[in-house]
This record gives structure tokens, sequence and C-alpha cells, in this order.
């Protein structure tokens, strides 16, 4: 019996030791996704400078761009997507970027002007595969199919919901997506304000619901623990909670089956349908 104290002082500062060897490298990569960030800054403000007045719509110089400076832009593009893929748009820099390309970042700077332009760029790369089935003759079909596919593509490219929310994108991909979808709520007779408020609604679920299962998955890699073990950690409160007997609704739904991501995700879909639906028979 004396042993036991000894061993958990030995576990306790082992994971003592793990968490501030976790906190030490947070920092450290804190300080160097700063540093590039402050000096992508100062690469934009000296190209600003040098222009002497704000660069026209990248989308624009695009559609007059040589084959093979569309080209390298496509290149660049991918490349950056991979890296906020695997790492966050925080790690995404443009050192970081050409060190991946094999280049320097003056040779980025010739095809793209800024981060903000690159990050409008990747948006529409992404909305390119946006709506991988053509519109149904069936709305509700159509719309199914979208969210889905919309939200396995918000759960492949984590850093997507929030650069979304943030400001709409209107690249050449994003605006065919958008046009068709529209186009179908349209087809629902209803008038256009509210088919692009039916539209709003349905991309708002849609992104709601991925933000809440990218939250746990970041929660689980910032933590160290699954949902599971996250539970099995609060399971002898929630007992005394539920034994208490003060929260009856709370215990019934707790005590009860616990839908999946997927499955709750399809019932809230459904719902937003049926209120969709009250709208084409309202008259």
């Amino acid at each position: 019996m004396p042993i036991r104290p000894k061993r958990q002082q030995r576990d306790l500062r082992q994971s003592l030791s793990q968490e501030l060897r976790r906190t030490s490298e947070t920092q450290r990569q804190a300080r160097n996704q700063m540093r590039d960030r402050l000096r992508d800054h100062l690469d934009e403000l000296r190209l600003r400078a040098r222009h002497g007045q704000p660069p026209e719509v990248v989308w624009e110089r695009l559609e007059r761009a040589t084959p093979r400076a569309q080209r390298e832009v496509a290149r660049i593009v991918a490349a950056a997507i991979e890296v906020a893929d695997q790492d966050g748009l925080d790690a995404l820099s443009m050192r970081r970027l050409a060190s991946s390309l094999g280049t320097g970042t003056t040779s980025l700077y010739r095809y793209v002007l800024s981060k903000e332009e690159l990050l409008t760029l990747m948006v529409d790369a992404v909305n390119a595969s946006d709506l991988k089935t053509a519109p149904s003759g069936d709305w509700r079909t159509t719309f199914t199919t979208l969210a889905r596919e919309h939200r396995q593509q918000l759960l492949a490219h984590p850093w997507l919901v929030a650069e979304i929310a943030s400001r709409p994108a209107i690249g050449p991909n994003t605006l065919r997506a958008a046009d068709e979808i529209l186009g179908v709520a349209i087809g629902m007779g209803l008038e256009p304000t509210t088919a692009g408020s039916v539209v709003a609604t349905l991309l708002r679920f849609v992104r709601g619901a991925a933000a809440d299962e990218l939250a746990e998955q970041d929660a689980t890699r910032r933590t160290g623990m699954t949902q599971d073990e996250w539970r099995d950690s609060i399971a002898s409160y929630v007992r005394g909670v539920i034994g208490s007997g003060r929260f009856p609704a709370f215990t019934s739904v707790v005590m009860s089956a616990d839908p999946t991501d997927d499955e709750q995700f399809e019932f809230g879909l459904a719902r937003l349908l049926d209120g969709f639906e009250r709208l084409t028979t309202s008259g």
C-alpha cells in the first residue's frame, strides 16, 4: 500500500511534464506564426506603396492573365489549401507557402498580391466542387444533396467555415454554384428575396452543424481527450445530478439514446425542409 502514493506522484509528474512540453510547443508555434503574419503584412504594405493605388479585383486580373500565369496561380492555391487543411489558417503564411513550393516569397507575390487575396482564391477553388451533382427536378432532393455535400466539404476543409462566414466569395466557381441553387429556390415558386432567404437559411444550418463537429475535433486535439473519455471524466458528477432529481427534463434526455452526428444532421435538415415546403403551399 505505501507504494501506491509514490506511483500516483510519479504519474502526476509525468502528466505535468507532458502538459508543459505541449504548452511550450504551442507557444513556439504561436510565436512563429505571429512572426510570419507580421512579415507578410509588411510585404503587402511595401507592394501597395510600390503600386500607389489599391490593386484591381483578382478575378479581373486573372481573366487577362496568360495560361501559364493561371496555372501558376492554381498551383499556389492548391498548395495553400493543403497547408490550411493540415495545420489551419494560422499556420498559413506566404513564407510557409513559398517553402512548401520550393520558391521565394517574391515569386509568389508576382501572382498573388496578399494573403487576403490568396484566401479568396482558396475559397473559390474549394467551391468548384460545391455542387457535385446537377440539380434534379425536385427541389427537396436537390437541397438534401447540396446540404450533405456541403457538410462533407466543410469537414474536409476545417478552415472554410469561418472564412465563408466572414465575407461572401464572388469568384466564378462560387457564382456558378450560387446561381444554380438560387435557381432551384426560385423554381419553387418563391419571389427572389424569399428564395435568397431560403438558401441562406439552409447554408447557415449546414455550417452551424459542421462548426459543432469541428469544435469537438478541436477540443479533442486541445485536451488530448476523446468525447467518450471526457464523458467518463464527468460521469460521477452527472450521476450525482441525475440522482438529485432536480433536473427531470435534463435527466430524461441524458438517459435516452444519444443520436450520432449524422442522425442529428439528418433530423434537423428534414425539419428545415418541412418548413420550406410550407412556403410553397401557403399561397
